[in-house]
């Protein structure tokens, strides 16, 4: 029976950096970073979540054939991938302070349908919402029904 997520992937073209990242500008903790062959084995966390981490992976590691990970590495460069949403309960106290520390958003905090959000990418060019969920909502729903613009 499945439990729950563990560890999901988060791309990166230069692990050191993107460990960084998370740590220095996001508040994340490093769960793991230690050598497994020729390849680099990291994983970062949210403090308040010990259960989920997120493993940093380059594409041209072990499991991708050379033409994938050419693919990947030209997908992650051109900053496409949608890498999740983070939950926070202060997404405009968040966008400030990540602001003050260089994360780059691509769309300010706006009122949703399901709360605050707003867009910002990782060093990579990976692209996460940062939402705060207004409580009480009926996500039964449809998005049209909730009094905001899908768009």
């Amino acid at each position: 029976m499945i439990k729950g997520l563990g560890i999901t992937t988060v791309w990166t073209l230069d692990q050191e950096r993107t460990k960084e990242f998370f740590t220095k500008k996001l508040g994340f903790e490093v769960r793991t970073d230690m050598a497994m062959g020729d390849m680099r084995w990291v994983t970062v966390g949210a403090k308040d979540q010990p259960d989920v981490e997120l493993a940093l992976m380059r594409p041209d590691g072990p499991g991708l054939d050379p033409e994938s990970a050419k693919a990947l590495t030209e997908l992650v460069s051109k900053g496409v991938i949608g890498a999740g949403a983070f939950r926070t309960d202060d997404c405009r106290g968040d966008y400030e302070a990540f602001s003050a520390k260089g994360v780059q958003f691509l769309q300010e905090p706006q009122e949703r349908p399901y709360g605050v959000e707003a867009i910002f990418r990782d060093d990579n060019g990976n692209w996460y919402s940062l939402t705060e969920r207004t409580e009480g909502l009926d996500f039964s729903k449809s998005w049209g029904d909730c009094g905001g613009d899908p768009a």
